[in-house]
């Protein structure tokens, strides 16, 4: 059985992607997985790291405004047609996979003229441009927040399943996990980040909270910076003469988020569709600031989708201040009754099966 998967550009379409890639591969053993993506993607170092065959073909996003560059995109488009035509040729998948980003255009497109059985996955509460227009084509769309259907011309194709997890979030060993980071379970534990490059603006507002608390023992902070902005944000505490304690650690990159979510009380965070699905997964209250700049203002969509079901106090960056997220923060600690009430409603949204779901539909469609 031949499954094509495809999606790139950012990590989260890539990631859902390798998620369901090795689903499908403990699943069905004799699997033959291909995945298409393009050559200057983050993909194209992600996915040959994993140990999937891995193709390239030749496509770039449309600029958002008319240009020459228009000209070159479309040529583009129709070179990375070709390329999918070729790869789709050869390589005879049973069924092909998208998870967002340009290059899937193409290639589920060349797919589902072909007849082949088409299936792509949003992991966003407002679709991107590329899913919405592809959801013409395929057989079926998964989607991860119920918001995203009245944005999808044909609803009746999207079945809810939320954003794949890793499955380590649910096998974290808490008491290990507190000796391995030097967190307290006795004081309240605030996780910041502004995903996997940081967040300028939430470093500058969580800057405020680290000068605030630094001689208070009933707070714990990890704070992560991004590699970009750490050695500015240390810098700057080393010339204001703030001099971290204990209760606070400051890291430019964290390789143990599992850990860091499950001990959490509290998440300051952007609102990455992946980042929260992880977060309602584990059930953790969380302050939200949706960056500002990602297309289509997806980010505060996914932050509201949260924040009506009472999971998330969402924050836009335009309003963000230190003195506000620090007040915030403090009263949300102080109020163990509202904080488990957001966690109650966390979980609720949290879908810790999704790449089961996803892979069911999958098996459904090439019986």
């Amino acid at each position: 059985m031949n499954f094509l998967i495809t999606g790139g550009g950012t990590g989260g379409h890539i990631y859902p992607a390798l998620a369901i890639a090795n689903e499908i591969k403990e699943r069905h053993k004799d699997a033959d997985i291909l995945y298409v993506g393009t050559e200057k993607g983050m993909e194209s170092e992600l996915v040959p790291k994993e140990g999937f065959n891995f193709k390239t073909i030749r496509v770039q996003g449309f600029p958002r405004k008319f240009s020459k560059d228009t000209f070159k995109t479309v040529k583009e488009l129709f070179l990375g047609i070709g390329d999918a035509k070729k790869i789709i040729k050869e390589f005879k998948p049973d069924v092909v996979i998208g998870t967002g980003g340009y290059v899937c255009g193409p290639v589920v497109y060349v797919a589902s003229k072909r007849k082949i059985p088409t299936l792509i996955h949003e992991q966003n509460a407002f679709p991107g441009v590329t899913n919405k227009i592809l959801c013409r084509y395929v057989d079926k769309v998964a989607g991860s927040f119920e918001e995203s259907k009245k944005y999808f011309k044909y609803p009746e194709k999207v079945v809810i399943t939320g954003n794949p997890v890793r499955k380590s979030l649910a096998t974290i060993d808490r008491e290990g996990a507190y000796k391995e980071l030097g967190i307290s379970p006795d004081a309240p534990f605030v996780l910041s980040f502004g995903g996997s490059g940081g967040q300028k603006k939430l470093n500058e507002a969580m800057y405020y909270v680290i000068s605030e608390n630094t001689d208070n023992p009933n707070i714990q902070i990890l704070h992560i910076t991004g590699k970009r902005f750490y050695d500015d944000f240390i810098q700057k505490l080393s010339q204001d003469k703030i001099v971290i304690k204990d209760n606070i650690k400051v890291l430019p990159y964290f390789f143990d988020m599992p850990k860091g979510l499950n001990l959490a009380d509290l998440v300051i965070t952007s609102a990455g569709a992946i980042t929260l699905s992880e977060i309602t997964a584990i059930g953790v209250p969380s302050i939200i600031i949706p960056k500002a700049y990602t297309a289509e203002n997806h980010q505060e969509y996914n932050a509201r989708a949260l924040e009506k079901q009472g999971a998330s106090l969402v924050i836009l960056e335009k309003d963000l201040t230190g003195e506000s997220l620090n007040e915030f923060v403090l009263e949300l600690l102080n109020d163990k009754g509202k904080l488990k009430d957001m966690a109650q409603n966390s979980k609720k949204m949290g879908k810790i099966n999704a790449v089961n779901k996803i892979a069911d539909m999958i098996d459904d469609m090439i019986k």
